[in-house]
């Protein structure tokens, strides 16, 4: 067995290696960037290293100094992390010259399914289903809408080398093509330094779906089940659960099959995952194509460590040093379900634009249960995260901040986990999308188990406005909000020096949800709107988190004052509760509300990040609809268009500069 591991790559994930190489016993070595110097990663290693400047290309993804610095410090085995080198077959082979253990696939199986082209190739010749579509070199725009034209649409344009949900095109007609083609070989070349593109088949009503595989040096390679991950947000994962409500034993079983057959085809060893396409019209249990075979850990890798008892990081050091599996296909048993949650640095309430900032309160839900490596008999909660309060997330990197996972022995039991813990899962300083994986988890078509990549599209075609409450909910946030304004209040009426005689705190208040009002008493118990609720509460003031049992429902709630009353947030929804003696109350009706300013005649930066082409200028004619500007954010093309038709006026910012978020690109007449 090794004596030390490097790893190569940051944030949560080499946190999580470094959890199971410490428990293994292992000595543990961080790499990291000027902007991760002081990072919880570098801080949990025995040693650290530093690299370079914030930019990946001049830090993480400098296969040299990642081998210096496993040399130096001594490291006999590198663990790759998701891949900022995982996919570069020249790093795994620069490892074995160098003497140093690469914990991962062999070079050979890298470069044969790292190529998105050529895994198709492979894939078909090894009995593996595949999407229709063009498997060559694509040379120019008028080409790419010919093929698309040929295999019909709609049409999906990918990236060759591409990864992450990056370089990833929808094209719906022609118009779509020729906008997006040059789009999606940027992205590539950008993010993975290859433009190569390829066309396929879109498949409408798809689920998304992943087989983990593991197989080890001595040609042992088993399937650990199946991955759902369809809820997906520009082609981003958003939610994973293990298994699928939707793969039957039978269909399970020949996904694996073919599965292990392809990384049987190329000389598979390490743990690795065959991503499908799956068509939920299919109930045949055939309709299941492949895409992408990625040759790595994945992101979503907890849940099948949850419903499987196994610890895949662990195994996979242990297949780098030579050891055979110590199991086979038929010892391989799936119990109870996990879900997988992804907190985004990203503003849902602002059409999920990435943020960037620090981390001014930080405090996920606390770990219970037993999450790696073990068999669970009852419901836990993991959290998985690389941060840590008064840290920032930054422009240079995944907005990840962490990932919730729960297992519980069903479904249902795990989303409610779910729930609960987001309601407790505290972010302040970044915009965040907490609320909106909590309005995930409760939705009742998730729920059913109804899902599509489109899921979110096909939900909220307007946009995240917060999860709905119902009126069961609002008593009870009412009820809530004037327990803290009483308690608020009686400590506010203990402070020495005022004037008059002490008071007491009101007893009947109004609080004011939307355009709802709600009369609570206070007293011995809490009346809303007549009606008697059993509230029990742990608030004092100045706290930020009160956990309630309200009529017998657990209920934690997110506690923020505001001007005359309390943003409370839990279940998916921020409420700003306006809470007022009710003898006051009638009064807030004559005051007069602040319009906010009028915006319009702007084009403002919907988030930071650096202005990279102008397609107008001052004087300009413009019409709805129309691109005006491109913005990348966490390197990602982001198109800003005319929302009127009008003349630009002033040009405020050249393409080149670091935008702050609202900044006025261009101003209208």
């Amino acid at each position: 067995m090794f004596k030390k591991i490097l790893v190569a790559n940051r944030g949560e994930i080499a946190c999580r290696v470094f959890r199971t190489a410490k428990r293994m016993g292992l000595k543990t070595v961080a790499v990291y960037s000027d902007a991760d110097a002081r990072s919880p990663h570098v801080l949990m290693a025995d040693e650290a290293v530093r690299l370079g400047p914030a930019p990946a290309a001049e830090s993480y993804l400098k296969a040299d100094l990642i081998l210096l610095a496993a040399k130096e410090t001594g490291s006999d085995c590198i663990h790759p992390g998701y891949g900022f080198l995982s996919e570069r077959e020249s790093f795994a082979r620069a490892c074995a010259d160098a003497g140093i253990a690469f914990v991962g696939p062999p070079p050979n199986a890298i470069a044969a399914m790292g190529d998105k082209i050529e895994s198709k190739k492979l894939a078909k010749a090894a009995g593996v289903n595949v999407v229709p579509g063009f498997l060559g070199e694509i040379a120019d725009t008028d080409e790419a809408v010919r093929i698309a034209s040929d295999i019909g649409y709609p049409v999906m344009m990918k990236a060759s080398a591409g990864g992450g949900g990056k370089g990833m095109r929808l094209a719906y007609s022609e118009q779509d093509v020729r906008e997006g083609f040059e789009a999606t070989k940027r992205e590539g070349l950008a993010s993975f330094g290859d433009d190569r593109v390829f066309i396929e088949k879109f498949i409408e009503q798809p689920r998304h779906i992943e087989i983990q595989v593991l197989g080890d040096q001595h040609g042992n390679i088993v399937y650990l089940g199946e991955r759902e991950c369809s809820i997906q947000r520009r082609h981003q994962k958003v939610v994973e659960e293990a298994p699928s409500p939707f793969v039957t034993p039978a269909m399970r079983r020949k996904m694996g099959e073919q599965a292990v057959a392809l990384a049987r085809a190329v000389g598979y060893y390490s743990a690795g995952t065959v991503e499908l396409i799956v068509s939920g019209a299919d109930t045949t249990g055939d309709g299941f194509y492949f895409l992408e075979m990625n040759t790595r850990l994945q992101v979503e890798h907890p849940v099948t460590e949850a419903i499987t008892g196994l610890d895949l990081v662990e195994q996979m050091i242990r297949v780098a040093a030579g050891e055979p599996l110590a199991f086979g296909q038929d010892e391989v048993k799936l119990d109870g379900w996990a879900i997988e949650n992804r907190v985004y640095a990203e503003d849902p309430y602002r059409g999920f634009l990435p943020s960037t900032g620090r981390l001014v309160r930080y405090a996920p839900p606390a770990a219970e249960g037993t999450p790696y490596g073990e068999t669970a008999t009852a419901g836990y909660t993991r959290v998985d995260d690389g941060v840590a309060e008064g840290g920032e997330v930054s422009m240079f990197y995944d907005p990840m901040i962490a990932k919730l996972v729960t297992w519980a022995p069903t479904r249902d039991e795990a989303a409610d986990l779910q729930v609960a813990a987001l309601d407790q899962f505290v972010v302040e300083g970044v915009g965040n999308n907490v609320d909106f994986l909590s309005a995930l988890m409760q939705h009742p078509r998730f729920r059913s188990g109804a899902l599509t990549t489109g899921f979110i599209a096909e939900e909220y075609p307007e946009g995240f406005t917060g999860a709905p409450a119902d009126a069961g909910l609002q008593r009870k946030l009412a009820a809530l909000a004037a327990v803290i304004a009483e308690a608020t209040a009686a400590r506010a009426r203990t402070i020495g020096g005022q004037l008059g005689d002490a008071l007491t705190a009101p007893q009947a208040w109004t609080a004011r949800i939307g355009e709802a009002d709600f009369a609570v008493e206070l007293g011995t118990g809490v009346s809303v709107d007549g009606q008697t609720l059993s509230v029990e509460h742990d608030f004092r003031p100045g706290a930020r988190l009160v956990h309630a049992v309200i009529d017998g429902e657990a209920l934690s709630v997110q506690v923020a004052p505001t001007r005359g009353g309390w943003r409370l947030t839990t279940r998916g929804a921020a409420h700003n509760v306006r809470v007022l003696p009710a003898h006051i109350a009638p009064l807030a009706a004559h005051m007069i509300e602040k319009l906010p300013p009028d915006t319009s005649k702007f084009l403002l930066c919907p988030m930071p990040g650096l202005l990279t082409r102008l397609e107008v200028g001052e004087g300009d004619r413009v019409e709805a609809g129309q691109p005006l500007a491109v913005v990348e954010a966490m390197k990602m093309e982001n198109i800003l268009r005319a929302e009127r038709a009008g003349t630009v006026a002033r040009v405020n910012h050249q393409p080149g500069e670091s935008l702050a978020v609202d900044a006025a690109i261009l101003e209208f007449e």
